[in-house]
């Protein structure tokens, strides 16, 4: 593959991450006087809120799977790694041993998260409120990944 094209599909995943993130941000400002979400206040939530929380689950989950299905790949491909074939967690030490993640193991948390939205409780508000307030908390960890790769390939310059 020549370096142009793993260049581009590296800047395809960028601007799907960047455009995810984005919307994360969105929802999270229409949201920011339900802060902290408790059981009680996740009981009580408006169709409105909710619609703003939904919004939020579909792009951490969105956000989450394009950095671990597009932009992590891409990145060893553009690197010229030899790593396609590999499973995920020998991608993960690279990258963290190349310094374009902080912590592989940071990386498997978010994705046991990201999974922990498949389910829904619909009689724990207040465990749904706290998966929610965890997630909410980890954007910034996804958020720190991005950057991350972005000081060492300076994507957002070129994308």
């Amino acid at each position: 593959m020549t370096q142009d094209i793993s260049q581009q599909r590296l800047l395809d995943a960028w601007r799907e991450c960047q455009r995810h993130r984005h919307f994360i941000d969105y929802a999270l400002s229409s949201l920011q006087t339900l802060l902290p979400i408790t059981g009680e206040r996740f009981a009580r939530l408006s169709d409105a809120e909710i619609q703003s929380l939904d919004q939020f689950v579909l792009r951490f989950g969105k956000l989450q799977d394009a950095i671990g299905a597009r932009l992590l790949p891409s990145v060893l491909l553009y690197l010229q790694e030899p790593y396609e074939d590999r499973p995920m967690l020998d991608k993960l030490h690279r990258l963290e041993k190349l310094g374009y993640i902080e912590d592989s193991e940071q990386w498997q948390a978010l994705r046991m998260l990201r999974n922990r939205f498949a389910h829904e409780y619909p009689d724990d508000p207040d465990k749904n409120a706290a998966i929610l307030m965890l997630a909410i908390e980890s954007v910034a960890n996804l958020s720190s990944i991005l950057e991350r790769i972005d000081q060492k390939l300076a994507l957002s310059s070129i994308a």
